[in-house]
């Protein structure tokens, strides 16, 4: 957020966790600590009490159910019990909703309002979100486990800045006059793209909503956006909020549903003019390819990283720990910029690894609507059984297991902070994105191999530097061949920041004056000047 670090829910058959299989008491992790937290802490949950009031697609300006009649659970990922039953949308709702997005742009008011008229109805938006922000908090905190405090005093908040951020671009989005040779005088014309395809991720709802949302409305375009389907209520509830605000029917739309089927819809329909995606890198290859394989409509790509942390030999060591703690467990780790490889200069380095131990075993973990809690669960039990696994390769690979690398309770899907040290660099846990709370704490030597190991890999989202000189951060934040570097901070998250990727995490940027680009055509007009008193 602003001028501050971006921070402060089906119970089934699981397979048993890679300590259970495993064993407890030989091997590299014989003599591991523990993590502390007793399983009543998240045995023991909260009722939310709020409402859950829409659970159909939002097209043309109603809530609507599926064609097909379908519905899907979404769940609690505290208890995998069912919250509500959301409509399912597919090939046919995709295509109910470009229509109306497609008249909206085509015949509306949306694009031939003045761009004064639509920041204001953007203000208003943003004013009642903030309004409906306790509901919205708690909607986020119960449908995909992060915690109310991260919901309630950095999400949205940041929802609403972002908002007020993009309705001030409405009218400053304006062309050139260009000279040129001859008599001729030549203008730039920035025009909306039309009606933009967008689909968000399941970890950032709020957030993601806005990065694609904003953009694309403040320059006059008009939406259809798919949602996760682990986690649809607040896009619902904020497109309704949306409409309040005297968004013209058509405008946004909103539709719930799978990958494979909605979201393969929008991705590949030929009247849909623009597409941005954020998720894993593997899905946006397929999303670029549907897009290709259509209209060829432009695309962006927000997608995974595997980001270094480098810690210096003279950096204070007991703020690199807590920096690199959160740069790593923030949101349960599932977070695409996650400081997920922690590199530590050999001189610091035991130093810094029994710290991060330390405070890794502090780490609150439980009910994430309950006061001073850190870490709540992960989103779902695929994702929940996948960070096990990785847990089990880095157990299988000799990696030292520090602390953590179990479930916490008997329900739910809440992973113990896990530290790993001696991890080496062609370790599947410092190669993967496991997207969870494990961190990997490698070793080196000097900058110029910390630079070379950083960049060794086929992604390039983020990095963090830890350092008091500025030499070294000078020499790293351009060798570093990553979207953004974090010095002596992380993930902060500022409306009016870009942010993307290198290499295979991306294509494009989102907020900011670049993200404005993505939703704009530019068209030259040339019409010659006769007898012109000045060229």
């Amino acid at each position: 957020m602003a001028a501050r670090r971006f921070s402060c829910l089906l119970s089934r058959s699981l397979s048993a966790s890679p300590l259970h299989s495993l064993g407890r008491n030989t091997g590299k992790w014989g003599n591991v600590n523990r993590f502390s937290t007793a399983a009543a802490a998240v045995d023991e949950l909260v009722t939310p009490q709020v409402p859950i009031t829409y659970t159909k697609h939002l097209i043309n300006g109603q809530f609507v159910d599926s064609a097909s009649g379908k519905t899907f659970p979404t769940y609690d990922p505290r208890s995998g019990e069912v919250i509500a039953h959301i409509a399912e949308g597919d090939a046919e709702d995709i295509n109910r909703a470009v229509s109306a997005a497609r008249k909206a742009f085509d015949e509306g008011p949306w694009p031939k309002m003045t761009a004064y008229e639509r920041c204001k109805i953007i203000l208003r938006f943003a004013d009642l979100v903030e309004k409906h922000s306790d509901e919205l908090a708690a909607l986020e905190t119960w449908n995909s486990g992060k915690t109310y405090e991260q919901c309630a005093n950095s999400e949205l908040p940041l929802f609403v800045r972002l908002f007020h951020y993009y309705a001030g671009w409405a009218d400053k989005i304006h062309g050139l006059t260009v000279p040129a040779d001859g008599n001729y005088h030549v203008q730039t014309l920035h025009e909306p793209i039309g009606v933009a395809g967008q689909i968000i991720p399941w970890n950032f709802p709020l957030i993601l909503f806005a990065w694609k949302v904003g953009p694309a409305l403040v320059s006059g375009n008009t939406v259809v956006l798919k949602t996760a389907e682990q986690t649809p209520l607040t896009a619902l509830y904020v497109a309704k909020l949306f409409h309040e605000a005297g968004l013209p029917p058509g405008v946004l739309n909103i539709v719930s549903g799978y990958g494979p089927t909605a979201g393969a819809a929008l991705a590949s329909h030929m009247d849909v003019d623009k597409l941005a995606f954020t998720g894993s890198t593997e899905t946006g290859k397929i999303v670029l390819e549907l897009a290709a394989r259509s209209n060829l409509k432009p695309v962006t790509l927000e997608l995974g990283g595997k980001s270094p942390f480098i810690v210096c030999e003279d950096a204070d060591v007991d703020q690199a720990v807590e920096l690199a703690h959160f740069a790593l467990f923030f949101n349960q780790g599932q977070c695409c910029c996650a400081g997920s490889r922690t590199f530590v200069h050999e001189r610091i380095y035991d130093e810094f690894l029994e710290k991060s131990k330390a405070r890794a075993l502090k780490r609150v973990v439980g009910d994430p609507f309950k006061k001073g809690v850190e870490q709540g669960p992960q989103i779902d039990v695929e994702q929940f059984q996948k960070i096990l696994r990785y847990i089990k390769s880095g157990i299988e690979s000799n990696a030292t297991l520090e602390c953590g690398g179990d479930r916490i309770g008997s329900k739910g899907f809440f992973v113990q902070p896990t530290v790993f040290s001696n991890v080496q660099d062609d370790m599947l846990i410092a190669k993967d994105e496991i997207f969870g709370p494990v961190q990997s704490i490698l070793k080196f030597k000097d900058i110029e191999e910390v630079i070379r190991r950083s960049n060794a890999t086929h992604y390039g989202l983020a990095a963090g530097v830890f350092t008091k000189n500025v030499h070294s951060a000078n020499t790293l934040m351009r060798a570093l061949r990553v979207g953004t570097v974090w010095i002596n901070c992380f993930d902060v998250f500022d409306a009016a920041i870009p942010f993307g990727g290198y290499k295979m995490s991306g294509i494009g940027r989102e907020k900011g004056i670049y993200s404005l680009k993505n939703y704009l055509q530019v068209k030259a007009v040339v019409s010659p000047v006769k007898n012109p008193s000045w060229l």
